[in-house]
Parts: structure tokens; C-alpha cells; sequence
């Protein structure tokens, strides 16, 4: 990976991201999120976390999703007019949808996750 990393789209998301980190865990993207619900999504080399604004537990939370719960992602493309990019995840617990702003996240972030779910059976 580049030793640009991490990446983020809002300096104040990325810092609240940074405590909820494990130790030896790679902070690789925090990016910001449209629509209601999931304010912004960090991407570890672990897991997905993002911040919950009440919409699944009720109340403001960071919320993990491991990459091994992951059992499907895709990636929608809104084009070239609006510039934006859907990212679902379906896990064991549901379906998460992420919509960030620009379509170049949504597929980085797809290929990334595509990339550590089947790390252990890929072979390049």
C-alpha cells in the first residue's frame, strides 16, 4: 500500500475514528456518506466502521463490522451526473448501504472489501 495512507475526505471524522482502533490495526480511508443514518465509514485492514447516527441502535454509535461477517458486497454506480457511489454489504446481522461521495470511493472501497473477504481464497 501507498504511504499516503490513510485518506480521508473530513479531518474531524477521521479523528473520531482513530480511538475506536485496535492495536497493529491499519487505518487505510475514513470517507463521508450521504443520506440519512451512516455519517461517515472508516476502512481498517480488519473491519468496517462506521459511525451509526440512530438509525440501527437507537441511539449516535460506532458500529464494526468485521470483514469475515461479510458474506456479499456489490457496488452501485449513480454515473457521471451526480458523482456518487453506493456501497452494499450484506453480512450475517443484514444489509448495510453506504453511499459515498464520488463514485471512485464506492468502487475503491468495493474492490478493497471484495479483496480482504476473499483474501484467504484468492489467488491473484
Amino acid at each position: 500500500m501507498s504511504s499516503g495512507w490513510p485518506v480521508y475526505d473530513d479531518e474531524s471524522q477521521y479523528r473520531r475514528i482513530v480511538p475506536y482502533l485496535l492495536p497493529a490495526e491499519t487505518l487505510y480511508a475514513v470517507y463521508d456518506c450521504k443520506g440519512m443514518g451512516t455519517g461517515f465509514v472508516g476502512i481498517t485492514d480488519r473491519r468496517l466502521i462506521f459511525y451509526d447516527q440512530g438509525m440501527l441502535a437507537k441511539k449516535r454509535a460506532m458500529i464494526s463490522i468485521p470483514y469475515r461477517n461479510i458474506v456479499a458486497v456489490a457496488v452501485a454506480d449513480e454515473g457521471v451526473i451526480f458523482q456518487t457511489g453506493e456501497v452494499i454489504i450484506i453480512t450475517v446481522a443484514g444489509r448495510f448501504a453506504f453511499e459515498f461521495r464520488g463514485s471512485d470511493r464506492a468502487d475503491w472501497v468495493y474492490r478493497f472489501i471484495l479483496g480482504q473477504i476473499l483474501a484467504p481464497t484468492y489467488s491473484g
